[in-house]
């Protein structure tokens, strides 16, 4: 006998210096908020570093906002950074799916920095297209090493949480800023430590790049030229950001050009190697509500440029929507991996 009881999921992102979590359900055809949480935890190695402490100060932060929150279900959705999973979309042959798999992993043997036996290789095809009458598959490779993939279970077993499912960021924002909208995209998400610049086409991530510049980097450059504590330099580029003739608008620029360089340059690979023209970029993550960021972007690379809102699928109650608001950009990852089981 079957019964219809409501699935509650857990998307949860392991941030650099900040773990989110959201609990989705399905109230008719729409997800619906059950609950959120949120805690900073101090900046570790838990990607590059080995560390079981590093592994159970995670675990124990995720288990008190669980707590915290009032969540409810126990199966959870998690995903690795973009900067910690190779990428790459290659062009093979149409054929079964055997020879298919086994051509595959041929090819990632040519490109992937890392022996096969040391990573969990995933891939999709992208697009199914004809050269000189034959079909060809271009296929989207992703790759993560075996002990990272095994820290984030193990993260998951010692908060009493049942892992479901483990992806990239990528798919999460994908889902949570994109939606149904097939057209080039470019989403650029910028955490405490890194920008991710991805470039989504139907929906996928074909084009992948990390940058370590992120919101600490602005801060402690405002820090360093202005000769002020850590607190006072973030509280500065909170409140003034990109706008105004002081010196605090022009320090972040100079920090940010390297940012706005790389766009250029995923822009045009992109424009070169498919012939297509991205349509606009979504801005991401904590920093992405820096005063006059938006303007900045469109100003220097001439495209259409906002703050994408993860909560625009999402119910939730009315009363709420101030505080969602203000955490919106942070939580676009946390949510894209909730409504990974409730599609």
């Amino acid at each position: 006998m079957a019964l219809n009881k409501k699935k509650n999921f857990l998307g949860v992102d392991i941030g650099s210096t900040s773990i989110k979590l959201v609990e989705l359900t399905k109230k008719g055809n729409l997800p619906y908020l059950v609950t959120y949480g949120y805690g900073e935890r101090a900046i570790n190695e838990l990607i590059k570093s080995d560390s079981i402490e590093a592994t159970q100060m995670a675990s124990a932060l995720l288990k008190k906002i669980y707590q915290k929150s009032g969540a409810v279900s126990f199966q959870a959705v998690t995903a690795l950074p973009n900067f910690s999973v190779f990428s790459s979309v290659i062009t093979i042959p149409a054929m079964n799916e055997k020879d298919l798999t086994n051509a595959i992993r041929w090819e990632a043997k040519k490109i992937v920095p890392m022996p096969l036996e040391e990573i969990v290789l995933d891939w999709n095809i992208i697009e199914i297209s004809k050269i000189d009458n034959k079909k060809n598959y271009r296929v989207l490779l992703t790759a993560a090493s075996r002990k990272l993939v095994q820290r984030y279970v193990d993260i998951f077993k010692q908060a009493d949480l049942q892992l479901l499912s483990l992806e990239t960021e990528a798919f999460a924002l994908s889902r949570s800023l994109l939606g149904k909208d097939e057209a080039p995209t470019m989403i650029v998400d910028t955490s405490a430590l890194t920008t991710d610049v991805i470039i989504f086409e139907k929906g996928i991530p074909t084009l992948n790049r990390s940058i370590d510049i992120g919101g600490i980097t602005i801060t402690k450059s405002i820090a360093n030229c202005l000769n002020v504590d850590f607190k006072r330099a973030d509280q500065f580029k909170r409140d003034m950001g990109i706008s105004g003739s002081s010196k605090i608008p022009q320090i972040i620029q100079d920090v940010l050009q390297p940012v706005v360089d790389e766009i250029h340059y995923s822009l045009n690979l992109y424009q070169n190697q498919t012939g297509k023209l991205v349509e606009k970029i979504i801005l991401s993550g904590g920093s992405s509500y820096l005063p006059n960021l938006p303007e900045f972007f469109s100003r220097n690379l001439e495209i259409k440029v906002f703050i994408g809102n993860p909560w625009a699928r999402i119910a939730y109650p009315k009363e709420l929507e101030p505080a969602l608001n203000e955490i919106a950009p942070r939580f676009a990852v946390a949510i894209g991996l909730a409504l990974r089981e409730l599609e």
